[in-house]
């Protein structure tokens, strides 16, 4: 079973499109978790015709807590052995995410990054976004010598047991360096393919903006120096809101642990 994790913030424009391209991207049986992060506009409104579909659970923040807050809910529930995460908008496609779970499943890599930048057809456009993540990058080349093309990209995928003993703290945009950063000090292979990208403004509802730069820096910069361990045990969550049937546990092979970089 591979788990999708889709966290949604304010997009009632989209969330039932990207949800329906979900279901339809040929994954077999996937699990999705959608956690409606506090949302202010009709987005539980569009979500409501999901509520009794087999293999979807809605979760809700009362309030708005971050994606990283919003992927911590879902994955205590995730019963796939991989769990891929896919943002509530259409800047990525649902159809690459068979690519990416086959890359685990197959191929045995620990971990996958859908890459914007990697052999992109038509090539992207040099932007200020285009900029951060080449910045971002060159980020990590310099502090943990591992050379990526795009560590900002929603599309990252695990091996479920490895993520959750990653043990991530960030509760915001976060998410991404925390994860790179904590895979690069444990020596974790990252693989990168190539994916369609279809980029939107803010006027279209693009969330992540120039504030978000400093908390990611912050991040990458002290998970150099920080100690990373596994968790000896998990930390309590929040209030959470929940419909939908509950979908049965799948067994899932626990993950190797990789060995603690000091």
């Amino acid at each position: 079973m591979v788990t999708v994790i889709v966290p949604v913030f304010n997009e009632e424009r989209t969330v039932d499109a990207v949800l329906r391209r979900v279901q339809a991207c040929g994954l077999p049986n996937p699990e999705i978790l959608v956690v409606d992060d506090g949302s202010t506009d009709g987005t539980q409104a569009a979500l409501a015709a999901w509520r009794n579909v087999p293999g979807v659970v809605l979760l809700r923040h009362a309030v708005n807590r971050g994606k990283g807050a919003a992927i911590a809910t879902a994955l205590n529930l995730a019963h796939g052995d991989v769990t891929i995460i896919q943002d509530g908008d259409l800047e990525y496609d649902p159809d690459d995410l068979p690519r990416l779970a086959e890359a685990i499943q197959r191929d045995g890599c620990p971990v996958v990054y859908g890459s914007r930048y990697l052999d992109p057809a038509p090539p992207m456009r040099w932007t200020k976004f285009r900029v951060a993540v080449a910045l971002l990058n060159l980020l990590i080349r310099l502090l943990y010598g591992r050379r990526l093309t795009d560590e900002a990209t929603c599309y990252k995928a695990f091996r479920t047991g490895l993520l959750r003993q990653l043990d991530v703290q960030a509760r915001r945009f976060e998410f991404c360096p925390e994860v790179t950063a904590k895979l690069c000090r444990l020596g974790v292979p990252i693989r990168e393919i190539p994916i369609a990208y279809h980029p939107r403004g803010h006027a279209e509802g693009k969330k992540i903006g120039w504030r978000d730069v400093w908390p990611t820096l912050w991040t990458l910069l002290k998970w150099r120096f920080l100690p990373v361990r596994r968790p000896s045990s998990a930390r309590p969550q929040a209030p959470i809101f929940r419909f939908g049937p509950t979908p049965k546990a799948a067994a899932t092979p626990a993950c190797p642990r990789p060995a603690t970089t000091p």
